[in-house]
């Protein structure tokens, strides 16, 4: 029902902020008159200035023995042929003195968003953009502590990471495809830099466009319906990867690496919401991953999850 809500407040031109679950079982939505009355702060905001703060989380770790249990039932997978590529992640339990509110105000992001009590992400990662005839999306998959020696040619001539990347990049135009037309890659793998704690991240995304023509406000919903989950979060093929995701994972995502967007009434912006702390009781967890194909290293990927574990 949600999602065709968004196609009527879409065809009204209606501004409205939408929250989406992983699978897209669970859809929020408020209308930006309604916003004033939720206790929901969120900001999309390309441009923002970044300020230090002297905050940092402590963590306590997934063992590496239960993360290789997790990573090698992927790995038999991908030799069945069941999945090429599969984004698997896992909670950890995290410290701080800060509420989620204090999170939500200091963290520096793109994407930020904070869902009452309940969860703050501060994601780096765009989903669709749609303005005037035209749906972009922006793929981020490959990921660098940028201190390493030659880390941005190491990322970017690294065939594992070329490998992943291309994946994602083939699954995400097949998903405009269904949408849109004339899709097109407009940048391949460019690398943008995330502040990152105590360090910095490189990250490689790729920029993919599609003519969605100029009636796309009363489909809206329809058009997210078809594009989640976000592919650069699951994998491909996207069907029965989910499922192994079920099953290896063991825990609910629940929000974490679902969608947040707004629509002002003229253009939709949306982010996939990872670098993501959930409230559960009244301890914090911290929902993050990496992409496993044929050529992952199960080490190199643990410390990836663990290296996404930030107050940025």
């Amino acid at each position: 029902m949600s999602f065709d809500r968004l196609n009527l407040l879409g065809s009204q031109k209606k501004p409205f902020l939408f929250i989406s679950d992983f699978k897209a079982q669970k859809v929020e939505l408020f209308e930006l008159k309604d916003l004033q009355c939720e206790d929901i702060e969120f900001s999309i905001n390309h441009n923002y200035s970044y300020k230090q703060h002297p905050h940092s989380l402590k963590i306590k770790p997934l063992s590496i023995a239960n993360y290789t249990k997790k990573f090698n039932l992927v790995i038999d997978n991908i030799k069945a042929g069941k999945t090429y590529l599969l984004n698997l992640t896992q909670e950890t339990k995290i410290e701080t003195k800060l509420n989620l509110k204090e999170i939500y105000a200091l963290a520096n992001a793109v994407y930020k968003l904070r869902f009452k009590d309940k969860f703050v992400c501060f994601s780096p990662e765009k989903f669709v953009q749609i303005e005037d005839d035209t749906i972009h999306t922006f793929p981020m998959k490959g990921t660098i502590d940028s201190s390493i020696k030659d880390a941005k040619n190491k990322i970017l001539k690294d065939e594992k990471e070329m490998a992943e990347h291309i994946m994602v990049v083939d699954l995400l135009r097949n998903d405009l495809s269904i949408v849109s037309k004339n899709v097109k890659v407009e940048k391949f793998r460019y690398i943008t830099e995330i502040e990152a704690g105590d360090k910095k991240l490189l990250q490689v995304s790729s920029h993919i466009s599609g003519k969605i023509g100029d009636d796309w406000h009363g489909k809206i919903g329809t058009i997210l319906k078809l594009l989640l989950p976000a592919g650069s979060i699951s994998g491909t093929p996207k069907k029965s990867t989910l499922e192994i995701i079920d099953n290896v994972e063991e825990y609910d995502r629940g929000f974490f690496s679902g969608v947040f967007g707004f629509y002002d009434g003229e253009k939709l912006d949306s982010g996939v919401m990872i670098r993501f702390i959930e409230k559960k009781d009244s301890e914090l967890i911290y929902k993050s991953g990496g992409g496993i194909t044929i050529d992952s290293n199960v080490l190199s990927e643990y410390n990836e999850l663990l290296d996404k574990i930030y107050l940025p």
